[in-house]
């Protein structure tokens, strides 16, 4: 909590030096209209997510078993992911954005922030150093990620609808996958088909890019519905 503290001291005091403004610049304030944007994310990546898993278990015949439901555990992780996703999105989707939009544009802004998210995901997921193509892969599907709630955050002028799919994304990936330090929260994998070759590239790109693309394609109509 100090840290996410520490973060947002420094977002406030980067963009009054630079910008000169303040931290509601970010659009992280509370008001009905971002809690809503917030709570909107978080059932959309919910659904898009569970829409993944349900085709994950079609074509690879996974089965699963019911693991004993704690709430408390499923609270803590609830707070858990919460911080992190606030803490990642002040950091790559906050005043630096912000300060970069403003400087050299949005279309690089949003890039640059998209690479360097990317690129933080090999030190966060631990695998420097392991096969080239891993790390594409990884870079890939977390940087096309990071952009599209990079485009949400400019688009919006507010971290919150992006906040709410990061924090539903990894909230709900918990709930079925292992994951440190909350996984198989309600489910766990008993059984699956493993794919080989290409089939496996072809199915690991699909469900890497699949719940971001469709997160996408939900702004863009949702820009169209309330901001024009």
């Amino acid at each position: 909590m100090l840290g996410l503290l520490v973060i947002i001291v420094v977002s406030w005091v980067l963009l009054y030096f630079i910008e000169k403004k303040n931290i509601e610049a970010l659009g992280i304030v509370p008001n009905l209209n971002r809690l809503s944007q917030f709570v909107i994310g978080f059932f959309v990546i919910a659904v898009i997510v569970l829409i993944n898993i349900y085709i994950e278990t079609i074509v690879l015949k996974v089965e699963w078993k019911f693991n004993t439901i704690n709430y408390s555990t499923i609270f803590n992780a609830f707070v858990y992911h919460l911080r992190s996703a606030l803490t990642e999105d002040l950091v790559f989707r906050g005043a630096i954005l912000y300060i970069l939009i403003q400087r050299i544009g949005a279309t690089k802004a949003l890039w640059l922030s998209a690479i360097v998210f990317g690129i933080y995901h090999w030190f966060s997921y631990g695998i420097i150093g392991e096969r080239i193509v891993l790390l594409v892969y990884v870079f890939v599907i977390t940087g096309f990620t990071g952009y599209v709630w990079a485009y949400t955050f400019y688009k919006t002028k507010s971290i919150m609808l992006g906040l709410g799919f990061h924090l539903g994304y990894n909230l709900i990936m918990s709930f079925f996958f292992e994951s440190q330090p909350f996984g198989e929260l309600i489910l766990s994998q008993t059984s699956k088909v493993d794919l080989i070759g290409w089939n496996e590239f072809y199915y690991s790109m699909f469900r890497g890019l699949f719940p971001t693309t469709l997160s996408l394609l939900f702004v863009k109509q949702y820009l169209k519905k309330v901001y024009l």
